[in-house]
């Protein structure tokens, strides 16, 4: 019996969307499996399922976003289509279907999505499924992002959350958020945080 060759999986690099690839196809395999979510330990939802499976995917006009394009991915992807989204995703099986389906963009972006190309950074899983989709069914996608987090500190990883953080008020706060412009998925929060999470969430209502 061949065993499968293992994947080494580098952050930045195409292997996070290999290695996504290799997730949906495993999940795929039970027909039961309808909805698909990737996400971080260090993520907390804070809204309700049916909530989350209706946002994926936004326009990211600055520098992190449509600026990483590169014309090396003409014709089969202009600017104008380019999308992002943090790595972390929510899809339905129809979606999840046309990932493994696909081979045309898959090899665009392996091959002109990278760190330190032309003078850029490009990292194929904020821009590979959000551009895919939106090329390929811009009707079963939204513009949003799964997550949130705070890059007010205007540094290389968005603000971490410690215990301090996490009030009632930080909750209703996000939840309330109706635009996204530049949304990663990076923001930590230290176990630490856990007790004051737990607290707020025996009295929090998700929407």
């Amino acid at each position: 019996m061949q065993l499968a060759k293992l994947l080494q999986v580098v952050w930045g690099e195409f292997s996070m969307v290999e290695a996504e690839r290799r997730l949906l196809a495993n999940a795929l395999t039970d027909p039961d499996n309808q909805q698909f979510v990737l996400l971080s330990d260090s993520c907390v939802p804070l809204h309700n399922f049916n909530y989350v499976y209706r946002y994926l995917i936004f326009i990211d006009p600055g520098q992190h976003g449509t600026g990483r394009y590169s014309e090396h991915m003409l014709p089969e992807v202009e600017k104008k289509d380019f999308r992002k989204a943090s790595q972390w995703f929510s899809m339905k099986r129809q979606h999840a279907i046309m990932v493994m389906a696909d081979s045309l963009y898959y090899r665009k972006f392996r091959l002109y999505c990278k760190p330190n190309m032309d003078g850029r950074n490009c990292y194929a899983d904020e821009h590979y499924l959000p551009t895919l989709f939106n090329m390929i069914d811009p009707n079963g996608i939204a513009n949003w992002s799964v997550t949130h987090v705070d890059w007010s500190e205007e540094k290389w990883h968005p603000k971490t959350f410690r215990a301090q953080d996490i009030t009632y008020e930080l909750l209703k706060n996000i939840t309330s958020i109706d635009k996204s412009i530049h949304v990663t998925s990076d923001a930590k929060i230290h176990p630490e945080t856990l007790d004051k999470l737990m607290q707020l969430f025996s009295n929090y209502t998700t929407v």
